[in-house]
């Protein structure tokens, strides 16, 4: 086999390489390609000698090049035009095309109501009376409308393909029927006898159907066009044509409104599919807008073949309805009223709340578990449509101005104060209600519990200016720990990171899952002011702070904190929240009911209260001088308890009353003339700056004000945007109970202000955690926001009002600490060449100085302790070199008062 194999293989192998052989015949017949030499030689050869260019030649070339250069230079003119047009705002290229339009109608009119000479006036007579016929007066009209419609609803782009429609079929319809009205002349007539009737538009609809059909049947073919025009442009259905001719009778006085038992007009109750009544919100009034109402009709429609047709429960003995009667129509307004965008009240929330546990009782919440089939029933999607709204609606102030306060509006000497009127703050709008956004994330909740089989139901939301919470309800045996471990999951389906897990939300069985809204409010210092004011709390310590995520105004009682932390990140809100409350003190309290302590490092945030007649001191920017200033509240404080220990008072209210109402005087042989004590409040904008400066004076002054001072009327703000352990120590936090936390960068700081998580979940401009002392968990809240336009007014009427009278004791040293010797002889030189050294080296060092000075170790000792009695470096920490408490820039100062020179 193998030698078989071999053969055939000998045999046909000659076979395969045969035509290789007879390959190479065809190549050697081409043509071989010329060596390069002799080609460029050949075509050198036959090339025949470029002509010499001509003027002409020339002349064209330039007149070319010319008026390539122009184009080009309009074309990149041009396109940067188009390019600009298109980076307008789209409200600007809305309001361009309707006056656009109202332009045209102008020449339109111009040249149809009057005798408009010019090429103008003959396009316009050739086109829109060519066209129109005698129906040309009408085209101005319908254009300018067109103007109007787009500059009053710029909103609603998608109703003017409808509007183009019906507005054509109205024209065709209404041309067509003047064009048989005249005649029906053609166009062998004369182009006249064509523009006295209905002009080209009418005679190309008419015409044919006058050739086919006969002008006895065109006629109300054409009015059905029109009709159908008509209904299109004011979107109104055939069938909806009888309410809104009774509706319009109603509004014009024509015919009386009568109603049925379920609030609608008699004889158009609207029934389902099933032959069934069902109720349906009737309309407060016709709406002016047809694509409102054609959408509005839409959505009831919409949601009454989706709604669940209850059974009417059993009327009482004696016939009138039962409480789940009552109940059932409260639900079926609250139905209506979310459905047409307007909030329900509280009362009806919780009417439906009952229906439905009344409605949904013994089949599933006794059953003990709901299956994955009852989640996924349209009574589930029924339940997610119609979750309730919940949010607080803002109290509105009385119609009538409430009488100023008569307390504490004469002061001293006779001189008239007056607070300053709340008109200067501005109001702010209406807060926003439910939106497609809520819907969406409540059916985007109901999806994720019903994905990850979590046996909970989203029962309402409430709707605040920064973010809306959400609450939800679990069933039996379900733990709470499985929707906290989903708040990835629903920040995924929501589509936001910042989403923040309440369990339990405080007063409520309830989970309340807090997403940010797309569209923030703005909250006016001004309208939560104005409700405190309505409330009749006339607290002069009475702030306001924001607005609370259920929609309720937060105030708080700076008296009843008695002390607060707040805190938060470069650009979280911090600083507006300190102008609230100084605002607010100024708008509340006269000079007699409220003096301050401004602390302010940075220079330039608290500058234009500056010349208030509440400060008792100008605004302190030095931090070595702000430390003096709250040792100078200590003593303050220390005076105040030792009127109230001598006449037997616990409070400094109570002191003020009896020395207001003269139960309190003097003792016989005093000169002091008793006063009722102002309260007192200090604001510190930056505490880090100050802890920075003189950490142990700072916190020991703190932690002294803040033990001891609350019944003296003595009360601190403490703010900073690093809350740090090391600014914020254990006996700040432990001393002061209120904490308002904006967004912090990290979880730690979080901790550092209010012991616990959240404030790391804030998206800032505002947004904050309100922890008042006695709470058990924060407030969601959005800050309110004073503008410096505002400031300024206020504090022009405080200035007219009154001049500051300041004290001179309040930022100057009271004697020395540790004096280690007064005299200091002949060391004076040396002691200003160790202060010197000192300060610019910022290293305080009992060797260096031996170093440097060339002094013994007792002389580098002495003048060690001389510079720490005169406050340039901090005691002894052992082997540990000395703070210096002094700054380079602050060397004069210093050396002055070692020479015993003045100083600042």
């Amino acid at each position: 086999m193998a030698s078989r194999t071999s053969g055939k293989a000998a045999k046909k192998a000659p076979a395969k390489k045969a035509p290789a052989r007879k390959a190479p015949a065809p190549r050697s017949a081409a043509p071989r390609k010329p060596a390069p030499g002799r080609a460029a030689k050949k075509s050198a050869a036959k090339v025949p000698p470029r002509p010499a260019p001509s003027p002409t030649n020339a002349v064209f070339r330039l007149v070319r090049a010319v008026w390539l250069g122009v184009a080009h230079a309009v074309g990149a003119l041009l396109r940067g035009v188009g390019r600009g047009a298109r980076g307008l705002d789209p409200a600007h290229r809305k309001d361009g095309v309707a006056l656009l339009l109202l332009g045209i109608a102008l020449v339109v009119a111009a040249g149809t109501w009057s005798n408009l000479q010019g090429p103008v006036g003959d396009l316009v007579e050739m086109l829109v009376t060519g066209a129109f016929g005698r129906m040309d007066l009408v085209a101005p009209v319908l254009l300018g409308a067109v103007a109007v419609r787009l500059m009053r609803h710029p909103e609603k782009p998608e109703a003017n393909g409808r509007i183009v429609i019906g507005l054509s079929a109205l024209a065709v319809g209404v041309l067509g029927l003047v064009h048989i009205a005249c005649g029906s002349p053609g166009r062998g007539e004369g182009h006249e006898a064509v523009r006295d009737a209905g002009g080209m538009i009418g005679w190309a609809v008419s015409q044919p159907l006058v050739l086919t059909v006969s002008a006895a049947l065109a006629v109300p073919l054409l009015l059905l066009v029109t009709v159908f025009g008509l209904l299109v442009v004011t979107a109104t259905p055939v069938n909806a044509v009888p309410q809104r001719l009774r509706q319009l009778g109603v509004r014009l006085g024509l015919v009386a409104q009568d109603t049925d038992s379920r609030g609608g007009p008699q004889g158009y109750a609207d029934r389902d599919a099933y032959g069934e009544e069902e109720p349906r919100p009737r309309r407060a009034r016709l709406r002016k807008d047809g694509d409102d109402a054609f959408q509005a009709e839409k959505d009831a429609l919409d949601g009454r073949r989706r709604s669940r047709r209850t059974p009417r429960a059993p009327r009482t003995p004696d016939g009138s309805p039962g409480a789940v009667d009552v109940a059932a129509a409260a639900a079926a307004q609250l139905e209506g009223a979310v459905l047409h965008g307007v909030q329900p009240s509280p009362l009806v929330a919780d009417l439906t709340s009952s229906v439905r546990a009344e409605r949904d009782g013994g089949g599933e919440r006794h059953s003990g578990e709901r299956g994955s089939a009852e989640r996924e029933s349209p009574e589930r999607k029924e339940r997610t449509a119609s979750v309730p709204d919940l949010t607080r609606a803002p109290a509105e102030p009385p119609a009538d101005p409430l009488p100023p306060r008569a307390e504490q509006l004469r002061l001293a000497g006779d001189v008239t104060y007056a607070l300053p009127s709340l008109d200067l703050l501005e109001r702010g709008g209406p807060g926003r209600t439910r939106s497609a956004a809520n819907d969406a994330v409540v059916e985007s909740l109901t999806t994720v519990f019903s994905e990850f089989k979590v046996d909970a139901v989203v029962t309402g939301f409430t709707r605040g200016p920064t973010v809306t919470r959400y609450e939800v309800e679990l069933g039996p045996a379900v733990k709470v720990e499985k929707i906290t471990a989903l708040a990835k999951n629903i920040a995924y389906a929501v589509a936001s990171p910042d989403v923040r897990i309440i369990s339990p939300i405080p007063g409520k069985s309830a989970v309340g899952i807090e997403i940010p809204n797309t569209d923030r409010e703005m909250v006016n210092l001004g309208d939560v002011l104005r409700l405190a004011e309505a409330a009749g709390d006339d607290h002069p310590l009475l702030v306001g702070l924001g607005k609370d995520v259920e929609g309720g105004y937060v105030t708080a009682n700076l008296a009843k904190m008695p002390h607060i932390l707040v805190a938060g990140a470069t650009g979280s809100g911090k600083s507006s929240c300190i102008n609230c409350l100084i605002t607010s003190v100024m708008i509340r309290s006269t000079p007699e009911d409220v003096r301050m302590v401004l602390v302010d490092p940075k220079r330039v945030e608290l500058t234009a209260y500056e010349g208030i007649p509440h400060l008792i001191t100008p605004i302190i920017t030095n931090p070595k001088k702000a430390a003096e200033a709250l040792q100078w509240v200590v003593r303050e404080m220390d005076l105040r308890y030792d009127d109230l220990a001598a006449y037997g008072f616990r409070h400094i209210d109570d002191f003020n009353a009896a020395v207001r109402a003269g139960k309190v005087k003097a003792a016989e042989g005093s000169e002091r003339d008793l006063a009722p004590y102002p309260y007192l409040l200090v604001i510190v904008d930056e505490l880090a700056d100050l802890m920075m400066v003189a950490p142990r004076d700072v916190e020991d002054a703190i932690v002294r004000i803040t033990q001891l001072a609350r019944a003296a009327g003595i009360h601190l703000v403490l703010a900073t945007q690093r809350p740090s352990v090391d600014v914020v120590t254990g006996l700040i936090k432990a001393n002061v109970p209120s904490r308002l936390a904006f967004a912090t960068s990290s979880l730690a700081d979080s901790r550092v202000i209010l012991d616990q998580a959240g404030a790391e979940k804030l998206i800032g401009k505002g947004d904050g955690l309100f922890l008042p002392m006695g709470a058990g968990k924060p407030t969601r809240m959005q800050g309110a926001f004073v503008t410096e336009e505002e400031v300024a007014a206020v504090v022009a009427h405080c200035k007219k009002q009154m001049a500051p009278v300041f004290r001179d004791d309040v930022t100057v040293g009271q004697g020395r600490k540790k004096e280690i010797d007064e005299e200091i002889g002949d060391d004076l030189d040396l002691l200003c060449q160790a202060a010197e050294l000192v300060v610019n080296t910022q290293f305080g060092s009992t060797s260096m100085l031996q170093r440097k000075l060339r002094v013994g170790f007792a002389k580098a000792g002495r003048l060690m302790d001389l510079m720490e009695s005169r406050g340039v470096v901090g005691p002894s920490e052992g082997s540990k070199a000395r703070d210096v408490l002094v700054k380079p820039d602050e060397l004069e100062d210093v050396l002055a008062m070692i020479r015993g020179e003045t100083h600042s």
